[in-house]
């Protein structure tokens, strides 16, 4: 059982969250809804980009830029491994572990 290092990182694993729930999301609802600055939503989104787990689209809005996100389904599938695998590790009996009441 691995967790995905692409996904571990705690924005990384909040942005792919917040993507799993929705078809599309404008940067500046995931900027606000994560409460994270710009420079740390464009850093891990690109990260995420080039690992192939998020799609990047620029377009406008009237006359304004605007930047939407979109998981695609390699970034689907690995948010769905990632929370398999850790609810495995949380779900385990606690009989399971160590004991370290001496």
């Amino acid at each position: 059982m691995n967790l995905d290092p692409m996904i571990h990182t705690p924005a990384r694993l909040q942005i792919v969250s917040l993507l799993a729930t929705a078809t599309e999301a404008e940067f500046a609802f995931v900027r606000d809804s994560l409460d994270m600055s710009d420079s740390v939503v464009s850093k891990h989104a690109a990260a995420l980009e080039k690992a192939g787990y998020v799609e990047i689209r620029k377009g406008y809005v009237g006359k304004r830029p605007r930047t939407w996100f979109k998981l695609t389904r390699d970034g689907r599938r690995a948010f769905d491994e990632y929370v398999t695998n850790l609810q495995e590790i949380v779900g385990r009996p606690l009989a399971d572990a160590p004991r370290t009441d001496g």
